[in-house]
C-alpha cells in the first residue's frame, strides 16, 4: 500500500508538470529568440530578437559589422529596421550604436501574416541594404511557442562580437578558383640592375661626410654632395698640391702663349714655336678645370650620381681613400629582384613557370609578383658558381618591407589546378600533423573542423574535404577562438531581446 501511495503521488506531479497556463502554453514555456546572420559587400548583420507577436513590442539587438581587411564594429551611422506585410509597414530607427557594433531597435506588429525585415544603414561614407525574407507575424505568444522548434544543446563554439571586434578577425566565404602546384624553394632579393649606383672618389685624399647625417638610409637627390676630399698634409697624391701646381703651369703657359702671341705678329718667333706655347696653355687649361671640378674650399665633392636612398656606407670619416675608391652606394629602390634556387630534381618543371609569392623570412609577409607587376626575367639553363642550384629571376615593383638582401620562402607556380575549393593558408591551425579550420555557423557560433589539405601556394592552400563550398571560414583570428575555448570563460554578453 505504501509503494502504491508513492506511485500515486508520483503520477500526481507528472499531471501537474503538464498543466496548461489559461493560455494554451505550458507554464514555463517562453518565447525562445531567433538570429539571423547575412553578409553584403559592406557589412555582416547579426540579428537577435523574439519572435514576432502581434501587439507585443519586440527588441532588436543589431550587431553590425564594417567588413574589410579586420573586421570592425560600426561606430557610427544610423539604422533603419522596416517590418513590411503586403503594402503595410512599420519601422524604428537609432540614430546610434548603443555600444559599438550594437544598435537597439524595435518594432510592434499590428498584422498577423508574413513579412520582411529591411535594415537600412546610413553612414557619412555610404550607405547599405539587408533584407531578411518571410518573417511570421503571429496572434498570440501561444501560437508562436507552439511553433517554435525545441531547443537543441550543440557543440559549436560561443566567441562573440565583443570579443571578436576587439582582435584582428575576418572570415571569408569557401569559393572555387584556381590554384598552381608550386615549386617550393629559397631564394632571396636583390636590387635590379641599374638600380644602384655608386658614389667614388674622385681623387686620393683624406674624406670628409658633408653633413652630420650622412648614414644609411639618408634620402638624397641626384648631384646632392655627400663627400669632400682634401690633399691635407698627404705627401703624395695629394689633391690641394696637385690643384697649385697646375694653376702655376697655368699661370705660366698663359703668360707664355701671350707674349708668343705678340712675337708672332712681328715674326720674331716661328710658327711651331708660336703652336707649342698655344698648345702648352690649352693643356694647362684642361688639366686645372679637370681638376678643380667639384673642388672647393674642403676639398674634392664627391656626389650623389641619381636620387635614391643610401644603401651601403662604405667609408668613415677621416679615412684616406684613393682615386676611385667607393664611398658609398644609392639606390633608387624602385624595382627589385626576386632569385629562386630551383633544385635540379624539379628542373621539368621549370618551363612551366609563370609566376611566384613569396614570403620574406624576415618578417613573415607574403607576395606576389603579380600584384607587384612582376615579370620573369630569366631561367637560366645551368647551375649557378659553386652551387648545385639553378637560378629563376623575376623583377617586382619595390614594396615596404621588402629590401635588398632579404631571404625568402619561394612558391614558384607551375600546373594550375581549376575549380578547386580554396582558402588562405593563414586559416589553418596544425595540431600535432593534423590541421583544422574554424568555421562560422552563425554570428556568434563556430565549430573546429578537420580537414584534408592539397596544393599550398604559399598563400592559398587547397581544401580537399572538410568544408563546404559557401561556409565561411575564419581567416584571421582563429588562435584566439583557439585560446578563448581553453580559457572556458566568456564575458558578459549584454544582448537584450
Amino acid at each position: 500500500m505504501l509503494l502504491t501511495g508513492v506511485m500515486s503521488c508520483n503520477r500526481t506531479s507528472t499531471e501537474e508538470d503538464h498543466a496548461h497556463a489559461a493560455d494554451g502554453s505550458h507554464p514555463g514555456e517562453e518565447l525562445q529568440a531567433l538570429s539571423y546572420t547575412l553578409y553584403t559587400d559592406k557589412s555582416e548583420l547579426f540579428v537577435e530578437f523574439k519572435p514576432l507577436v502581434v501587439g507585443q513590442v519586440s527588441k532588436f539587438a543589431a550587431h553590425l559589422t564594417h567588413l574589410g581587411e579586420n573586421f570592425t564594429p560600426y561606430t557610427e551611422g544610423t539604422v533603419t529596421v522596416s517590418l513590411v506585410t503586403g503594402n503595410k509597414g512599420i519601422k524604428h530607427s537609432a540614430d546610434a550604436p548603443s555600444s559599438p557594433g550594437i544598435y537597439r531597435l524595435a518594432l510592434q506588429p499590428t498584422h498577423v501574416g508574413t513579412g520582411k525585415l529591411i535594415f537600412d544603414i546610413k553612414t557619412k561614407d555610404f550607405s547599405d541594404q539587408i533584407v531578411i525574407d518571410s518573417i511570421p507575424i503571429y496572434a498570440d505568444e501561444k501560437t508562436a511557442i507552439a511553433t517554435q522548434p525545441k531547443e537543441e544543446v550543440g557543440t559549436d563554439i560561443s566567441y562573440l562580437k565583443e570579443q571578436a571586434w576587439k582582435v584582428e578577425f575576418s572570415n571569408m566565404p569557401v569559393v572555387r578558383q584556381t590554384i598552381y602546384d608550386v615549386i617550393k624553394t629559397t631564394g632571396q632579393v636583390q636590387a635590379a640592375p641599374g638600380d644602384e649606383a655608386v658614389v667614388v672618389a674622385k681623387s686620393a685624399g683624406i674624406v670628409k661626410f658633408r653633413g652630420a647625417n650622412i648614414l644609411a638610409g639618408l634620402p638624397v637627390r641626384s648631384g646632392q654632395a655627400l663627400f669632400s676630399v682634401s690633399g691635407g698634409d698627404i705627401a703624395v697624391d695629394n689633391i690641394d698640391a696637385a690643384i697649385r701646381t697646375a694653376r702655376a703651369e697655368q699661370n705660366s703657359a698663359k703668360a707664355e702663349f701671350e707674349r708668343f702671341s705678340e712675337l708672332i705678329k712681328d715674326k720674331l718667333i716661328t710658327q711651331t714655336e708660336f703652336q707649342q706655347a698655344k698648345l702648352r696653355y690649352q693643356q694647362s687649361q684642361i688639366a686645372l678645370t679637370n681638376l678643380s671640378k667639384s673642388y672647393g674650399a674642403g676639398g674634392k665633392s664627391a656626389v650623389a650620381p641619381s636620387s635614391g636612398f643610401i644603401k651601403d656606407l662604405l667609408v668613415t670619416e677621416g679615412q684616406y681613400v684613393a682615386a676611385g675608391q667607393p664611398l658609398a652606394t644609392i639606390t633608387k629602390n624602385s624595382r627589385l629582384v626576386l632569385r629562386a634556387d630551383v633544385s635540379l630534381k624539379d628542373v621539368d618543371r621549370m618551363s612551366l613557370i609563370k609566376q611566384a609569392n613569396f614570403t620574406i623570412i624576415q618578417n613573415k609577409q607574403t607576395y606576389s609578383t603579380q600584384e607587384l607587376n612582376g615579370r620573369l626575367l630569366s631561367v637560366a639553363k645551368t647551375t649557378g658558381n659553386n652551387t648545385p642550384y639553378i637560378p629563376v629571376h623575376f623583377e617586382i615593383d619595390s614594396k615596404s618591407g621588402i629590401m635588398p638582401g632579404s631571404y625568402a620562402q619561394v612558391y614558384l607556380q607551375t600546373t594550375p589546378i581549376y575549380n578547386a575549393f580554396v582558402i588562405p593558408e593563414t586559416s589553418l591551425i596544425e595540431e600535432q600533423g593534423v590541421f583544422y579550420v574554424y568555421v562560422q555557423t552563425a554570428g556568434e557560433s563556430f565549430q573546429k573542423r578537420e580537414v584534408k589539405t592539397g596544393a599550398n601556394d604559399g598563400k592559398n592552400i587547397q581544401i580537399l574535404s572538410g568544408i563546404a563550398e559557401g561556409e565561411r571560414v575564419v581567416d584571421k583570428g582563429s588562435y584566439q577562438i583557439k585560446l578563448a575555448t581553453m580559457s572556458g570563460t566568456m564575458p558578459a554578453h549584454g544582448h537584450e531581446h
